[in-house]
């Protein structure tokens, strides 16, 4: 009887322990949890790096002028401007302008927008190479002819070797051409015989007169008096022969290599 009551004891304890493992073992893996991994895919927008901004210099197309006349149309009132600003005859800058860029079709007029010729001397800007004195010189580059016009300004007001310019009346032309070669502008002995000739062969005097105010002074018309306008039909010996002179005559106070006129142009012709 004992041995029954003890087999029975320990069956119901067996049977409980394992219910308490299974229980046990049940809850545990009600606790695990299975993670869900979702991948994203979805495209990423690209992240470009900033650049830097890219900074275009434009330059001011060049326009060639067909005549001297032209280029006087395109050039007197930047002219004029620097005389207002820096005391320097404006029939001067053009004449110098003329004579420097063969009225604006010059390489270096074309190509650099360099209307007077000059050479780099410490410029830190653009550059063009040109035979001149020398092989391959170094000249200065613009992106614009004013800009040619204002570095002539700033060229003859800023060097002591050109102050004698500016003691020297605004309105005298012919002295300003003479000192302008003894400061050593240039070395051609003929300089300042050209600028005057072309400053009085096409009257760029009147502009000096137009910032000075001078309202046609009797200069001009004296000046006026030895010029004749070349009309249709015009040849120096025509011309030649109204003014009582002589083609070489008319050729030589011109400064002209043939017997072409231009129509339109102004001819002197009788010299002072």
């Amino acid at each position: 009887m004992r041995k029954l009551i003890l087999i029975f004891v320990l069956s119901v304890f067996a049977f409980s322990c394992g219910t308490s493992k299974k229980t046990s073992s049940k809850r545990s893996k009600s606790k695990t949890k299975t993670e869900r991994v979702v991948k994203d895919t979805r495209t990423q927008p690209t992240v470009s790096k900033e650049t830097e901004p890219v900074i275009v210099v434009e330059e001011t197309p060049v326009k060639i002028p067909n005549s001297t006349n032209e280029y006087i149309a395109l050039f007197s009132d930047i002219a004029q401007e620097e005389m207002r600003l820096y005391k320097i005859p404006a029939s001067i800058t053009l004449a110098q302008g003329i004579l420097e860029s063969a009225s604006g079709k010059g390489r270096l007029a074309v190509e650099a927008n360099n209307h007077f010729g000059i050479k780099c001397h410490g410029w830190t800007g653009a550059k063009i190479y040109h035979d001149d004195d020398a092989s391959q010189e170094c000249f200065r580059k613009y992106n614009d002819a004013k800009y040619s016009y204002r570095d002539h300004s700033l060229f003859l007001t800023g060097r002591s070797r050109y102050q004698k310019l500016f003691q020297l009346d605004i309105d005298d032309y012919k002295s300003w051409a003479k000192e302008l070669r003894a400061a050593g502008y240039a070395t051609d002995r003929k300089y300042p015989d050209k600028l005057i000739s072309l400053i009085e062969r096409y009257q760029l005097y009147t502009y000096d007169d137009a910032v000075l105010g001078d309202k046609k002074t009797n200069r001009t018309t004296v000046k006026a008096e030895n010029t004749h306008l070349i009309n249709k039909g015009d040849t120096l010996y025509s011309l030649s022969k109204r003014y009582n002179t002589t083609v070489e005559e008319l050729k030589k106070i011109n400064n002209l290599r043939t017997n072409d006129l231009t129509i339109g142009n102004v001819l002197i012709v009788k010299s002072n």
